[in-house]
């Protein structure tokens, strides 16, 4: 705010208005470009340094030279919204950023402003005096108050103080008084308003950009959490090698593919004892981080309980207990839990909820037909009976999540458990894993790229038979 003659002219009020609002819409436009690509962070980092004040009060100061130049001239009067660079300086450069800003805004006002009369230099003094104040008091504002003045209304009020200040300055400095109350009574209302909403506005805009920062900065140590947890997860699982299980009447091959970073599928191989071998696969419910902590909890309570109890319906039922007790996320496990004999080709196996196996005997595929029990996490006290059937050398068993009978085309076909035995007939693999292989190549095919919302896991076993 800048003159030495007032008026009170409606039309003249509108010219203030739209010419402020324009200057103030240029400047918040760079102020968002220069926020929103993240050039402050990368050459100066995130935290408050006197590099960065530095950076502030220069910007600061170019946006309050801005505002003088592109303010409304009437008749020797300046009104502009060249107070705004010195309150953003301070409130993102403490009051070094501040005082910057304000001496640079200053010193071009002194070299702009009229020399023609006394009062039109008290009127430049005035101005001077009350960008630089505005700037540093806006930065101790800020370093003891700076979430407060994120607040609109807060932001609003010290727009509406600060300009206020400015006006009180005008008064107090330039002679005569009625020359100076002239001039205030002429622009106070759109130099006030104008001012005021645009602080508003360019705390609003900064408050947004520290979010998406933050944000930004969440969102990658999440995806590096993620990283690290996929990692982990996959390293639970057991791979299998020459050495592993290490048995000649056997071959294995298995495989996990998560919808997000991390799943809830697992699938688990173990000794019980010399010649009997547990195998384990299971789809707990949810996904992300929770039903992986969750996956890893029950891995660990079937493998301990099958191994401590001779009954496989028992070890099942106390690891069902187990789980319910220290179950307060409210998730459940559906699971096939077998245990095959290596030396007589018996397959003992529980099944809690979980999808049939199937048997490829004589390349006929057949699902497993069996009574199954409740899943596990969800209901204490609940009973599992185990089943059997024997199989005979060169026989192929194969289990799976709902992952692969339910995997979905783009027009929500599922895949289905008529798809996957025709696969398994059909497939010319020898080896578990080129079975494997040849079913996910059929799973690829139908569901052409489309997205899918589940795990994908499969565990292949051949039973090549005793003596070999």
């Amino acid at each position: 705010m800048d003159g030495t003659v007032a008026t009170t002219a409606s039309t003249t009020l509108t010219q203030f208005f739209t010419n402020m609002i324009g200057t103030l819409a240029v400047i918040l436009v760079i102020a968002a470009f220069i926020g929103g690509s993240d050039l402050t962070n990368r050459f100066f980092g995130t935290k408050l340094n006197w590099k960065y004040s530095l950076f502030a009060g220069i910007l600061g100061g170019v946006f309050g030279i801005y505002g003088t130049m592109s303010g409304l001239e009437l008749n020797g009067a300046i009104i502009s919204v060249r107070d705004i660079g010195p309150m953003l300086a301070g409130f993102t450069g403490g009051p070094l950023g501040g005082l910057i800003a304000g001496v640079i805004a200053g010193i071009h006002r002194f070299l702009v402003g009229s020399k023609d009369s006394m009062t039109a230099q008290l009127v430049t003094y005035a101005c001077i005096t009350a960008t630089v104040c505005i700037g540093v008091i806006c930065g101790f504002l800020s370093r003891k108050f700076h979430d407060k003045l994120k607040k609109p209304w807060w932001a609003m009020l010290t727009g509406v103080v600060m300009e206020i200040f400015h006006l009180s300055l005008v008064l107090l400095i330039v002679k005569p008084f009625s020359t100076a109350l002239g001039i205030v009574k002429a622009i106070c209302v759109p130099f006030i308003l104008v001012n005021a909403v645009g602080f508003t506005l360019m705390i609003a805009m900064i408050a947004y950009i520290e979010k998406q920062h933050a944000l930004q900065i969440e969102r990658s140590r999440l995806k590096t959490e993620l990283e690290v947890a996929t990692v982990i997860q996959h390293s639970l699982l057991p791979v299998f090698t020459e050495n592993y299980p290490g048995r000649p009447e056997l071959r294995l091959a298995a495989s996990m593919d998560a919808a997000k970073e991390v799943g809830g599928d697992f699938y688990d191989v173990f000794f019980v004892d010399k010649d009997r071998l547990a195998f384990v696969i299971a789809d707990v419910s949810g996904k992300g981080i929770p039903a992986a902590l969750f996956m890893a909890n029950a891995k660990t309570t079937i493998q301990n309980c099958v191994r401590d109890h001779a009954s496989l319906s028992e070890a099942v039922t106390v690891a069902n207990d187990s789980l319910c007790r220290n179950n307060t996320a409210e998730m459940f496990v559906t699971a096939w839990i077998g245990v095959l004999d290596l030396l007589t080709g018996k397959l003992t196996f529980v099944c809690a909820g979980h999808n049939p196996p199937v048997l490829v005997s004589d390349g006929k595929p057949a699902f497993i037909k069996m009574r199954s029990g409740f899943v596990l996490a969800g209901l204490e006290g609940a009973k599992y009976r185990e089943q059997s059937i024997d199989l005979r050398k060169g026989d192929l068993f194969f289990l799976y999540t709902d992952g692969v009978t339910e995997a979905e085309n783009k027009g929500h076909e599922l895949f289905g458990e008529q798809r996957l035995a025709g696969c398994l007939e059909a497939s010319s693999g020898e080896t578990p894993d080129e079975i494997i292989a040849d079913v996910k190549k059929a799973l690829d095919g139908h569901v052409n790229g489309f997205d899918q919302f589940d795990d994908i896991t499969m565990l292949c076993l051949s039973y090549l038979g005793a003596g070999n």
